[in-house]
């Protein structure tokens, strides 16, 4: 029997649902076509999904085995269309992503900006609250970035009154973020305190 006749033989009776007979049909081409879709995609892994599908694909369409001229030519032009099938959708999954990426920037910037609008509008709502003096220093050191030395100067006052009144200063604008926000928007204000300070003077 020539072998047409006996791959003929084979594929009446993988379309008849012989598994045994499939069995052969897999084990005579898998390395062949695991060395072919090799060329094409990026690791041995992928490779073996693959042609796995190839042989989940030529199982489905069982029926038609009967029709087809050259079982290997079939399975090679079957592994071919997966191929190109794979490429398209890792083509579509990276403008998909490139997508999102666009759009969930943007939306990230928005969060962002009002996040920290909301954190400056807390911080200038616990530093109006100051006394006048307070205030005065609370400012000059985290808006204009003196020195306790070069505020004491500016001031005509000591320096241990300057750095009493400014700890006083930092401790209630603290308690106050924190009493008007969770904690996570808390930290983020205080985090931000002196960057929003110094905003204000812009």
């Amino acid at each position: 029997m020539s072998r047409e006749q006996d791959e003929k033989t084979l594929l009446e009776a993988v379309a008849a649902g012989s598994r045994e007979a499939f069995t052969c049909l897999y084990s005579t081409h898998l390395s062949g076509l695991f060395r072919y879709a090799r060329l094409f995609v990026a690791s041995p892994a992928e490779a073996e999904e693959l042609i796995q599908e190839v042989f989940v694909r030529i199982w489905e369409r069982r029926a038609t085995l009967t029709h087809i001229s050259s079982f290997k030519a079939y399975a090679y032009q079957t592994t071919k269309h997966l191929v190109i099938d794979c490429w398209r959708e890792k083509k579509q999954q990276a403008i998909q992503q490139q997508r999102f990426l666009r759009e969930a920037a943007a939306p990230s910037l928005a969060d962002e900006e009002l996040i920290y609008h909301q954190g400056y509008q807390l911080a200038q709502q616990a530093i109006a609250q100051l006394p006048p003096k307070r205030k005065q220093i609370f400012l000059l050191r985290t808006q204009d970035e003196l020195s306790l030395d070069d505020i004491a100067q500016e001031l005509a006052i000591s320096k241990p009154v300057v750095k009493k009144q400014f700890y006083a200063a930092t401790a209630f604008v603290k308690a106050y973020l924190k009493r008007h926000a969770d904690w996570s928007f808390g930290a983020f204000c205080l985090l931000a305190l002196v960057k929003l300070t110094v905003k204000s003077a812009q």
